[in-house]
């Protein structure tokens, strides 16, 4: 079983359904509410668990209620919670989540995810250096970031950069990361001046692109690869980008080929949006192998 710390954001998810999306100013009727955990770095943790990973989340929550319902879900999920910090007296990150006309719109208030800093990664250090694979995303303090990845390469610890929310970053980082899985507005966020075709020419076998139903587009060395996705009837798409992250990195650490780990995160990314919720469709090892 391979070892994947994943450092990054916990959070809950307030989920409206509605047939149609509302413009500025305008309201509109729902159809349903619900709460149910989410944030990218925990999407990521327990997608990643589900598909046989020993999983160790860093990440802080708020002393709400909120947050201790994102520990037991990280403990229902065999998520490793050792480092997981509530927060005294801040409220836990969320994210509001308006499913419309067959895709999603997202505001994400950070809360106690700010409070992932350099120094409480210190903490963890132990589990980072013994991880086969570290996992990090955008939704917590950018300076944490580039302290994970200087960690990352000092311990020879290979990182998946998952560029969401989409910002600029230090070149340092990109430089150190063995993988990054920007879509294509995070790609021309991150390498702002440069085309697509040139950013993927400038990182082969380490920067891949993905473009939702048409898949995953990344350079081999020699030529452009596009690793297809596998069509489905789409309920909700919450959640897909991190099971695709997570399913990655676990066939990547288990030492499969790229393109193999890319066509088993397709898989799993395709069955993931056929259930509602980031984490309710999110599917069990045996899931995707029988799928594949």
């Amino acid at each position: 079983m391979v070892k994947i710390a994943v450092v990054g954001s916990s959070s809950m998810d307030l989920v409206v359904t509605s047939s149609i999306r509302p413009g500025a100013g305008e309201t509109v009727l729902g159809e349903s509410f619900r709460t149910v955990p989410g944030g990218k770095g925990a999407n990521q943790a327990v997608a990643a668990a589900r598909l046989g990973a020993e999983v160790y989340m860093i990440g802080c929550v708020g002393d709400d209620h909120y947050g201790k319902e994102i520990i037991e879900n990280f403990r229902r999920n065999a998520v490793h919670t050792t480092y997981v910090e509530p927060v005294t007296e801040m409220e836990s990150g969320t994210a509001h989540i308006i499913l419309a006309e067959g895709d999603n719109s997202i505001v994400v208030v950070k809360g106690a995810n700010d409070y992932v800093t350099p120094d409480y990664i210190k903490k963890a250090q132990s589990v980072i250096q013994d991880a086969d694979l570290v996992m990090i995303q955008q939704e917590i303090p950018v300076e944490t970031v580039e302290y994970v990845s200087e960690m990352c390469e000092s311990l020879q610890v290979p990182m998946l950069l998952n560029p969401a929310p989409a910002r600029p970053l230090p070149q340092s980082i990109i430089d150190r990361a063995a993988f990054i899985t920007p879509n294509e507005h995070e790609a021309a966020v991150l390498f702002n001046g440069m085309s697509q075709v040139e950013a993927l020419k400038k990182y082969p076998n380490k920067v891949l692109i993905t473009e939702g139903k048409a898949g995953v587009r990344y350079f081999n060395g020699t030529e452009e690869v596009v690793v297809s996705s596998f069509p489905v009837e789409a309920v909700d798409t919450t959640g897909a980008g991190d099971t695709f992250n997570a399913a990655f990195a676990v066939a990547v650490a288990e030492g499969n080929s790229l393109e193999e780990s890319l066509r088993f995160a397709n898989r799993a990314a395709s069955l993931s949006v056929t259930k509602f919720g980031a984490q309710g469709g999110m599917p069990m090892r045996k899931e995707v192998e029988d799928q594949l």
